[in-house]
């Protein structure tokens, strides 16, 4: 089993950027693959990113593609995901997921509590 807490939401105008942090408790970190979801208010939760348990594979919506990077640190048991030229439709709570699946799936894994993210235009 594995527990997460995500942090890094805020408020941030449009065009700005943030960087939301996973951090995981377990020794078996670098076992899961894992990803970040996010749940707009009215509705239903989507993908946004995942990475490989190596870090070397990853996996992008296309709304965010180009603008939104994730990566891993093992060594720290953490997933970031950097967010760049946000945009308000990226206005949402945003849920990290941990899975031995890949890509990891709104049906299976593990999961944190979510962190707000508004964009402001």
């Amino acid at each position: 089993q594995v527990q997460l807490v995500e942090s890094g939401g805020g408020l941030v105008q449009a065009g700005g950027f943030l960087r939301l942090s996973c951090a995981a408790s377990g020794r078996t970190f670098s076992s899961y693959a894992m990803g970040w979801f996010r749940q707009a208010p009215g509705k239903e939760r989507e993908f946004v990113a995942a990475i490989g348990s190596t870090g070397k594979v990853t996996t992008y919506a296309d709304s965010v593609k180009g603008r939104f990077t994730i990566s891993r640190d093992n060594a720290k048991n953490t997933v970031y995901l950097q967010m760049n030229s946000l945009k308000d439709e990226d206005t949402a709570v945003y849920y990290c997921n941990a899975d031995y699946r890949y890509p990891p799936r709104l049906e299976y894994g593990y999961w944190g509590q979510g962190t707000q993210v508004t964009v402001s235009s």
